[in-house]
């Protein structure tokens, strides 16, 4: 990578509306500038139920936030859900209106690359989703015009791999494909959230036939409602991550019932795919 470290904030699960949390809000505002990120990741589900008024609520969230890109992806509470008509005729209508053109986003900042991947599937499930080999084909394409020292980065709201406890759903159809697809792009860290509990995993957990770590999969839980689960009920979540020239360091970021501060955890760090040099460690908690 063409500079020292690159700093992002990994954020996810605003649901703004009925599950907001505003001191969680505020203790986001808090942290950000500290941490002093190059690049702020919102991991989906900005809204609980794709209103107009909670698109509004979230971008005025951002305008709080350093003057960094910040990069979104739609999760499943950013389609309309009981709204039936616009969820089968015009699902991102309100996605369109307040957030993004297009679906799929390419961003390029010094040193990294990433490409946030829409996996909402509004006509198909009602919470899981889904990725098809066309956007993942979009996505390594991205990948193999970049610079060739650049981070790769995925966004994809929904996520993989099961999280420990089990209470999280059924993961995307067809994972073990994608992921295979995943690291054959070339892709440095998935950044995702959807499950509500902050965890890391990698790829090859799910393909053990692999002699190599494989992606690390970084889940956010969720960082500004009420909707936290197992041990993550009634907390809050993000993640700064810090890429080195040959790790990917985790830092996990919990805030307790009643707290005004995020409070850090231990730094997890874990080799680059295909770069030597950084030691793995167990998934933050």
């Amino acid at each position: 990578m063409s500079r020292d470290k690159l700093t992002v904030l990994h954020t996810s699960d605003l649901q703004c509306g009925r599950p907001f949390v505003p001191r969680a809000a505020q203790a986001l505002l808090r942290l950000a500038p500290e941490v002093d990120p190059d690049v702020i990741v919102v991991a989906g589900d900005l809204t609980q139920r794709a209103k107009a008024r909670e698109f509004r609520m979230a971008l005025e969230l951002f305008e709080g936030l350093p003057d960094v890109p910040i990069i979104t992806t739609p999760g499943n509470h950013d389609v309309p859900l009981y709204r039936v008509w616009e969820r089968l005729f015009d699902p991102y209508l309100n996605w369109r209106r307040f957030v993004s053109p297009e679906l799929e986003t390419v961003t390029s900042v010094e040193g990294a690359t990433f490409v946030a991947l829409n996996s909402a599937a509004p006509r198909r499930a009602i919470v899981n989703g889904r990725i098809d080999p066309r956007q993942l084909e979009f996505a390594s394409e991205v990948f193999d015009d970049a610079p060739a020292a650049d981070v790769r980065c995925l966004v994809i709201h929904h996520h993989f791999i099961p999280v420990p406890d089990g209470t999280d759903g059924r993961p995307l159809p067809d994972a073990r494909d994608h992921l295979k697809r995943i690291e054959a792009a070339g892709v440095d860290v998935v950044f995702g959230g959807h499950v509500h509990q902050l965890h890391v995993t990698q790829s090859s957990d799910l393909l053990p036939d692999r002699r190599t770590p494989g992606v690390p999969l970084v889940a956010c839980g969720t960082t500004t409602s009420r909707r936290g689960r197992g041990p993550e009920r009634g907390r809050n979540s993000l993640n700064v991550v810090t890429f080195t020239a040959s790790a990917v360091e985790v830092t996990p970021f919990h805030l307790e019932p009643d707290a005004t501060v995020f409070e850090a955890g231990r730094t997890v760090s874990l080799r680059r795919p295909g770069v030597e040099g950084a030691t793995s460690g167990n998934s933050p908690r």
